[in-house]
């Protein structure tokens, strides 16, 4: 391969995988938002959102499914968008589940408590998918090893979309990606900019108070916020799984690591921060992979969050704001 060639192979995994961590940060940053709470529980929701995924396609019986003669076929498309839906809707559900049982109680308490509890949440959604990989299905190897990392099974045809000839490859999982991503956050904001609740959501996050008293039911809105980061983490968890093959118990604690950084990286509370994050930490990390070293990305990533709050405190695309004393 040529360095050019080389460059734009990069280029593509780090887009797609930029993509997916977008979907996960715009979770962290709608959260923070609107309650400022970081949601350390949101990368385990998105782990057991993975989990959803390679639970239904055993139940499927995958055998018919996943035929190698059928991949690609429209039928596996379709059941790709099903997988979609059905892990946002689990996974918007169990986010406002856990907002309404733990979060909503401790709205008003110290936000030290609201972190350690939410950190707490982490640890049990981990456990939880601790003991869903020792389901006894033949997708999560009969149950016998329940911490090893499970296979996640090709629902499309991998051969390269620019011809067996070229060097770069593109592949339908990397297509499928930017399918699914692109329209969820375009949705997402015309969902913000144009609704009722979206522009409740606006208001809440910068005057809850206010917005009460305007007549805004914000209980409503920090449920539906919830919901909405909870689909996209879903969401998220079936691209992830579908693009690198894999699903494990921990795999939330990397993707939610990178996440929470790219909301940072954007800036926190800023739906569009949150994208550019997201793509930017998913470049860098394939940048550094190729022309760096694999143990360094981790340094190259942070050093670079680093440097941009020392100098742009706010986030790439954040507001400043004013402190009163």
């Amino acid at each position: 391969m040529t360095d050019t060639e080389v460059f734009l192979q990069q280029v593509i995994y780090g887009l797609s995988n930029g993509m997916i961590i977008a979907l996960v940060a715009l979770g962290y940053t709608m959260v923070y938002g609107i309650v400022e709470l970081i949601n350390f529980a949101h990368g385990d929701v998105f782990t057991l959102g993975g989990f959803v995924a390679l639970t239904i396609v055993g139940t499927l019986g995958a055998a018919a499914i996943l035929d190698p003669a059928t991949l690609g076929d429209a039928s596996n498309w379709w059941l790709l968008v099903g997988l979609v839906l059905a892990c946002g809707v689990f996974c918007g559900v169990l986010n406002a589940a856990i907002d309404r049982i733990v979060y909503k109680p401790l709205r008003r308490a110290p936000k030290l408590t609201q972190l350690v509890a939410a950190i707490g949440v982490s640890f049990i959604l981990v456990n939880i998918a601790l003991f869903w990989g020792g389901t006894p299905m033949k997708v999560f190897g009969g149950g016998s090893a329940a911490a090893a990392s499970k296979d996640f099974p090709e629902l499309l045809e991998g051969s390269n979309l620019l011809g067996e000839e070229s060097n770069v490859v593109l592949r339908l999982e990397d297509v499928s990606v930017f399918l699914i991503t692109i329209p969820l956050m375009i949705g997402l904001t015309l969902f913000v900019r144009k609704t009722r609740l979206g522009r409740g959501m606006r208001a809440t996050a910068q005057n809850p108070v206010g917005a009460q008293l305007m007549g805004i039911d914000t209980d409503r809105v920090i449920s539906a916020t919830f919901i909405i980061g909870g689909f996209l983490a879903g969401a998220a968890s079936v691209m992830w799984s579908l693009y690198n093959n894999t699903i494990s118990f921990q795999m939330g604690f990397r993707a939610g690591m990178d996440a929470f950084t790219a909301a940072v990286l954007g800036g926190i509370g800023s739906l569009p921060g949150a994208m550019v994050g997201g793509l930017l930490i998913g470049v860098i990390r394939a940048m550094s992979d190729q022309y760096i070293e694999t143990r360094w990305t981790n340094v190259v990533v942070f050093s670079v969050l680093i440097l941009i709050l020392v100098f742009r405190p706010s986030g790439l695309l954040g507001m400043k704001q004013r402190e009163k004393v």
